[in-house]
């Protein structure tokens, strides 16, 4: 595989899946099964896919949020089974989906499925819970919705092959979201209230992280910090590779075309400008 291609769909399957996390839809399907406060909604949508775990499973599955943060889901599958959780998922999806417009005909999300069927189909699960978990998902039935969720065990499979990538560079939960907001892309407000680090452990991870030559002493991000943010992605390709060779490299950035419209239409409805 181009490492390029597996950039290119890696990116682009992310994309095409993150509105869930944003979209008034979802925290509006939460509140029909009693949850309000948007963490533990959160952590019950996302993890859903598992079955009833306790928050310590959550919390490692999802590696860079607090103990804190996590811990404020107990009680979650008391007020709801993960099944129900699941269920609004999908209709927080579908319903966004058909808000927003997406452009998709029945012919490209057929032609979608072909591509990245194949790749859900033929990935290897071990070490890969989120994955896993979301692949032994029945597909709903509305189409769109059905190649969403598959969209969605390729964007947890890539998260979960990025897990030991940051272990072997010595990145532990605080110090990654550290520099990933020091390298940009979300901003770091919205990660320090959503990850719910403290001051002192975000300044302990701040100063390990300049030790290291990979932040200035003002916390931005230097030279050495940037090419090691960049490694950290490459690496992670690397070990996506072998998933997207059933339908090489022309179908991968086949597949990143035709799931490209669910980005453009999340975009022109405004569902990122807190975050791009």
């Amino acid at each position: 595989m181009d490492m390029d291609a597996v950039r290119e769909v890696s990116r682009a399957v992310n994309a095409a899946h993150l509105f869930i996390y944003l979209v008034p839809e979802t925290a509006e399907e939460a509140a029909k099964l009693g949850v309000t406060d948007r963490g533990p909604a959160y952590f019950a949508f996302r993890s859903a896919a598992m079955g009833a775990v306790p928050w310590q499973v959550v919390l490692a599955a999802f590696y860079n949020f607090s103990p804190r943060a996590v811990r404020a889901m107990e009680g979650v599958w008391e007020t709801a089974s993960p099944v129900q959780w699941q269920t609004a998922r999908f209709a927080a999806a579908d319903r966004a989906l058909r808000r927003v417009g997406v452009s998709l005909t029945a012919e490209q999300i057929a032609e979608a499925r072909s591509l990245i069927d194949p790749v859900v189909a033929g990935a290897d699960h071990a070490g890969k819970p989120l994955a896993a978990a979301n692949a032994s998902v029945s597909l709903p039935p509305d189409p769109l919705v059905a190649l969403w969720q598959q969209i969605t065990v390729l964007r947890e499979w890539r998260g979960d092959a990025h897990l030991p990538v940051l272990a072997d560079h010595r990145l532990g939960p605080c110090d990654c979201i550290a520099l990933h907001a020091a390298t940009g892309g979300v901003p770091i407000g919205i990660l320090r209230t959503t990850r719910r680090w403290t001051d002192a452990e975000w300044a302990a991870a701040t100063a390990r992280l300049v030790a290291r030559g990979w932040l200035a002493a003002d916390g931005s991000v230097t030279e050495a910090g940037a090419a090691a943010r960049e490694r950290i992605e490459a690496e992670t390709d690397e070990r996506c590779a072998a998933l997207w060779a059933p339908i090489g490299d022309a179908g991968a950035r086949r597949l990143a075309s035709l799931i490209a419209p669910i980005d453009d239409a999340f975009t022109a409805a405004g569902t990122y400008t807190t975050m791009r």
